[in-house]
């Protein structure tokens, strides 16, 4: 009998035997923004997601369910005002010492911050008190409900929040004022990364606890956001306590490396970690196969692997095919295929199904 995509996504992380890979292209935002503007091709605008998922016979990553098991709550004086705006929102979150705000501009497919919440060392007190002041406990009803509704689709992932100076870069600063503070203030740089890594702790004792054995570090790495230097300095200290702490549990962890990163790849072997997510070779990402490889080597797991332009109508089916063929002979079995990074909303759908049929054809 063959191994469901739940058995093989554990023992592949296990480094056990399986008879395939599993496939998992997250359609999640090819799905979601195509049902809201009504253009779903058929059969899929009459399936709802997991049906798709059927219909195209691959696993799921199950980030979206599972996540929403970890809740991390505000103190109880913490209250949150969203106001619109022509182009979007602002939210303001009101401590007793002071109140953040973010503005964000919102189109039909992303949304985007222009306004950061810390600007200031006075924002960074704010944001110290209203993170040392929240909770977090793991929802197990929940878990149960969702581990039952997705069964052998997949086995149960989570994602964590981002790491330190990735949440500074991306949620909290933003890039361009976040090398300011380097130059300028490096001290309160240096604090608020302190404070981050202090206070993920709440977080982190939960899911070190929680029956969910795979766990991702959302991070969204990119060399041109964040250099080696600093990616060596304040990300690969955290990667490394924290995949042994996760490994004592009898748990998994690996990265989502969705940008440039050939400068990165050094550091792979000394992370600690399982995997990594979403490597992107050319056309599209900064790497060749080979060095993916070589990264790698035989004992770390590459998720996903397919460039996403391989699945636009724009090129070549061939090529489609080839780079398909070749991700699956380079890196089974230590590998969950997938999309670098998510289809397009315009991406063929086709071509989608299509990969979990050649994988099929490396069956044993």
């Amino acid at each position: 009998m063959a191994m469901t995509f739940r058995e093989r996504t554990i023992r592949i992380f296990r480094h056990e035997p399986v008879d395939n890979i599993v496939y998992q292209p997250r359609i999640e935002h090819w799905y979601n923004y195509n049902k809201r503007q009504g253009t779903l091709p058929p059969p899929y605008d009459r399936l709802e997601l997991l049906e798709v998922y059927d219909y195209l016979g691959c696993s799921i990553r199950p980030y979206h369910y599972f996540n929403d098991c970890l809740k991390i709550e505000e103190h109880p004086d913490v209250r949150t005002e969203v106001r619109p705006t022509h182009d979007g929102h602002i939210v303001f979150t009101i401590t007793p010492v002071g109140a953040l705000v973010r503005r964000v501009e919102v189109s039909e497919l992303a949304r985007h911050t222009v306004e950061y919440p810390v600007k200031t060392a006075a924002d960074v007190d704010i944001l110290e008190w209203l993170l040392r002041n929240r909770t977090a406990w793991f929802d197990m009803d929940l878990f149960r409900q969702l581990d039952e509704m997705v069964g052998e689709r997949t086995a149960p992932m989570m994602y964590l929040p981002r790491v330190n100076m990735q949440r500074i870069l991306i949620e909290l600063v933003g890039w361009e004022n976040a090398l300011f503070m380097l130059a300028d203030d490096r001290p309160l740089l240096e604090r608020l990364v302190r404070i981050i890594n202090e206070t993920d702790e709440t977080w982190l004792q939960v899911v070190l606890d929680c029956p969910i054995e795979i766990f991702n570090f959302g991070d969204n790495i990119d060399e041109y956001l964040l250099s080696p230097p600093l990616f060596e300095e304040f990300v690969l200290p955290v990667y490394q306590d924290r995949a042994r702490r996760f490994r004592e549990r009898g748990k998994f962890t690996h990265s989502h490396f969705d940008g440039n990163v050939k400068h990165l790849l050094k550091y792979l072997q000394v992370s600690g970690l399982d995997g990594f997510e979403a490597l992107t070779p050319q056309p599209q990402g900064d790497l060749t196969i080979q060095e993916m490889k070589e990264a790698l080597g035989d004992n770390l797991i590459l998720l996903d692997g397919i460039p996403m332009t391989a699945f636009l109508p724009s090129t070549p089916y061939e090529e489609f095919e080839r780079q398909t063929r070749e991700i699956i002979e380079t890196f089974s079995p230590n590998l969950i295929l997938g999309i670098s990074d998510e289809p397009s909303p315009v991406c063929d759908i086709e071509r989608v199904r299509r990969a979990g049929e050649i994988m099929e054809e490396y069956a044993r």
